[in-house]
């Protein structure tokens, strides 16, 4: 247990201080960090140019100046990216690497070049029909001009070499990630909702190849002991994120365990993988054809439901819980569906509005209460 204690210390100081993490990398290796927007960010030129990319999904702070930049109704990751700029929080970064999978991100970057203008943005648009063939080859293009940007930044040209050494870096963190995850499942007690959120949260603000192998390492370490009894309930989350920390220590207070997680801000980054090839740009374009069960990545089948439905019974788990991003379109889009689909198929689903900037979780406290009673009824 002593080692896990200490890996997982080590995940939570660079999760608890994101901005020292960057400062720390700038000063070992002397290359630049690129920030990147949600949600498929081609991560991969970026690390073979030898630059950390970070993520960028927001977080709990007081929006005091982002209203007068985007609208109230902007989701709170956008916001809190807004502000936290306004702030100077992401005056270390070279760039930032935005692509427009919905209708707010879409204007951010022109928002963002307003707010800070000394940051350069790299914008990405996505191909909405991403299974044919023109939609791969368009993306490539996309990547090709972000190679481009990375490239400019450096003053060193990205060789296909690093980039297929990168790519073959991040497919490796993607299955020691889904291994963790299955092999969480057994171990409620030492993995609680909010420490499976920290080890997948770590991997944004490290170079994935020494995330990787911390997480290995855990992994290794969770094994050596025996699975752990569970007598509380098992749920399956779906949605963009799950946080603040204070809704899934809620998970905790009510002996519920998370199983495993269809959102964007955790297992969809790393449950697909890129596939081989020869021209690693094309190979990259080509993983967002093959992107499954995302509210983000247009699915006219809504393969999503099923893929769900799957996923508890696989995991027996006991319900779903969908962390509903308030004013995410593409998400509200996909709810009545998956929760007309749950309780045709009789598994318990219960709706949670998530605002990173709000205060009280009282609400949130009664309504899992609520689930987790209903549960065991």
């Amino acid at each position: 247990m002593e080692s896990i204690k200490k890996i997982l210390a080590a995940m939570k100081e660079v999760a608890s201080h994101p901005g020292q993490a960057v400062k720390n990398y700038r000063q070992k290796t002397g290359q630049g960090v690129v920030g990147c927007f949600p949600i498929y960010c081609p991560e991969e030129i970026v690390h073979a140019a030898g630059m950390l990319p970070v993520g960028m999904w927001g977080g709990q702070t007081q929006i005091s100046q982002a209203l007068t930049i985007v609208p109230s109704f902007c989701c709170s990751i956008m916001q809190s990216n807004i502000e936290l700029a306004l702030k100077g929080v992401y005056k270390d970064l070279d760039a930032v690497i935005m692509s427009s999978p919905c209708d707010t991100l879409k204007s951010i970057p022109q928002d963002w070049g307003y707010v800070v203008p000394d940051i350069k943005v790299i914008q990405i648009v996505y191909p909405q029909m991403r299974k044919i063939e023109g939609g791969v080859e368009y993306l490539k293009t996309e990547f090709l001009r972000v190679k481009q940007a990375i490239e400019a930044i450096t003053g060193e040209p990205i060789t296909d070499a690093a980039l297929k050494e990168s790519i073959g870096v991040y497919n490796r963190h993607r299955r020691s990630m889904r291994e963790f995850c299955s092999i969480a499942r057994n171990y409620p007690r030492t993995i609680t909702p909010a420490v499976r959120h920290l080890v997948i949260k770590s991997g944004y603000f490290m170079e994935k190849s020494q995330h990787a192998m911390l997480v290995d390492e855990l992994s290794k370490e969770l094994k050596k002991l025996p699975p752990e009894e569970w007598q509380g309930k098992k749920v399956v989350l779906t949605g963009i994120t799950a946080e603040p920390d204070a809704l899934l220590e809620i998970f905790d207070e009510n002996q519920i365990t998370v199983v495993a997680d269809d959102l964007a801000q955790e297992s969809r980054q790393f449950r697909t993988d890129v596939p081989a090839g020869e021209e690693p740009l094309l190979c990259l374009a080509r993983q967002w054809s093959l992107i499954e069960g995302c509210s983000l990545a247009y699915d006219p089948q809504k393969k999503r439901v099923e893929m769900l439905i799957e996923l508890v019974r696989e995991t027996g788990a006991d319900g779903l819980i969908f962390c509903m991003m308030k004013f995410c379109d593409p998400e509200e889009f996909d709810h009545p569906i998956i929760a007309e689909q749950f309780e045709a198929a009789g598994i318990p689903s219960l709706y949670l509005e998530i605002d990173q900037q709000q205060q009280s979780m009282e609400r949130e406290r009664t309504r899992i209460q609520s689930f987790a009673e209903m549960l065991n009824s």
